[in-house]
């Protein structure tokens, strides 16, 4: 059978969640791609979908047991482990992901998952409380410093009734695509290998009590998708992200902030890099005192004061730092004079590139999918046509790389 897949061997190891329902479809389509497939389950996974229809799917054997005589008499583990040229983790569950983060190894998949040397994707799928949760984002924090993808988990609602957020298993034809993707940049030149790359992303929220606060519009697609391009293009990226709903880039260390000092703090302790892509839309202002209880309306119809104080400039601070990045790429989010007010910017932040665009409500970019940005540096002005943000994202990576190229 000939496909974007004909002949990569995948080992499926599938999780007990609700979402292993999905991995059936996953496997049909990557069978229709030339894939060759073999699956491990684990003993929760078989209370959701029974070995004998992936099996049916698979057109091979599904293994199950790690104690199987049989198998382990020529240590079929290190064997299934060994023999792929991608293992896929689908659902990822809270429970597996820790495993894998701690080196577990109490049953065949897990087992098969330390004994691989071949790369390892995980699809997480669980309740949006359990993926948020400080344990879980340690794990995945864990797993993305050892070279694991990780890919969504999407945002929608859970099986359970009510219950809405990040944490579904992206769809199998998300999946699929992750997959080619993968299998593509491998068999590409990475221009970025061995480079570290910090960019931010998003809004930051500066609270003016306890549940208000002072933010923008500011979706992190385009910084999101930077950090995606990057890591595809082998960089070991760093994302330090505000407050977001979109699902983390797979392959990327995150770092997740709310305020303006928060994000400093965060791309201080990333340095040092090779380029920094300060992407996030910071707020320049905060309020001065916070209140430490809800501001509350006394009936005379008085306004209260909120006196603000600036926030820190964190392009500049990492333009003129100690530990300055090679390349420093800033963003100016501009409603009127965006040449102007962008060139300006590229002097006085100490930046040598700035990514100058036009943010007016008219024109959809903060929060929408598509972006018109002009490139502003010490050679001039290069105006880029409209594109969706993953295009500006692939053609921005496309310049770092030519960037860091000319400086050796």
């Amino acid at each position: 059978m000939t496909g974007s897949l004909s002949g990569k061997r995948i080992l499926l190891v599938i999780g007990g969640g609700i979402a292993a329902y999905k991995v059936l479809d996953l496997a049909r389509r990557l069978k229709e791609r030339g894939a060759r497939l073999r699956a491990v389950m684990t003993a929760a996974a078989q209370r959701f979908v029974t070995p004998l229809s992936l099996g049916a799917l698979t057109g091979e054997r599904v293994f199950t047991d790690l104690f199987d005589l049989t198998d382990e008499q020529d240590v079929g583990h290190i064997r299934l482990a060994r023999d792929a040229d991608l293992v896929v983790v689908a659902p990822a569950t809270a429970d597996l992901l820790a495993k894998m983060a701690g080196g577990h190894a109490d049953d065949l998949a897990s087992t098969c998952l330390l004994a691989t040397t071949a790369p390892v994707m995980v699809l997480p799928a669980m309740n949006p409380t359990m993926w948020a949760a400080p344990a879980t984002r340690r794990n995945v924090a864990t797993l993305l410093a050892d070279g694991v993808t990780v890919v969504g988990p999407a945002v929608g609602a859970m099986a359970e009734r009510g219950e809405a957020g990040v944490g579904r298993l992206v769809e199998p034809m998300e999946a699929v695509a992750a997959i080619e993707a993968f299998f593509a940049a491998a068999e590409t030149p990475r221009p970025l290998a061995g480079r570290r790359v910090l960019i931010t992303s998003g809004p930051t929220h500066e609270p003016i009590d306890p549940v208000r606060y002072i933010a923008n519009r500011s979706s992190g697609r385009q910084g999101h998708a930077i950090a995606a391009a990057a890591a595809r293009a082998g960089a070991e990226v760093v994302l330090v992200s505000g407050p977001v709903t979109i699902p983390d880039p797979a392959g990327v260390a995150v770092v997740r902030v709310e305020t303006a000092r928060e994000m400093l703090a965060a791309v201080e302790a990333a340095l040092p890099v090779d380029v920094a892509v300060m992407a996030a839309a910071v707020a320049d202002w905060r309020v001065a005192t916070a209140a430490d209880a809800k501001i509350k309306k006394d009936g005379s119809g008085a306004v209260p004061g909120l006196a603000l104080t600036e926030n820190p400039d964190i392009l500049r601070t990492v333009g003129h730092h100690v530990a300055r990045p090679r390349l420093v790429i800033g963003f100016a989010a501009e409603t009127n004079d965006v040449i102007a007010n962008g060139t300006a910017k590229l002097a006085r932040k100490g930046a040598d590139v700035i990514v100058a665009n036009d943010v007016s409500p008219a024109g959809g970019v903060m929060g929408g999918t598509r972006n018109t940005v002009h490139i502003l540096s010490a050679a001039g002005v290069e105006d880029w046509p409209t594109m969706d943000k993953d295009a500006v994202a692939e053609r921005l990576v496309a310049l770092i790389a030519a960037r860091l190229g000319d400086l050796g």
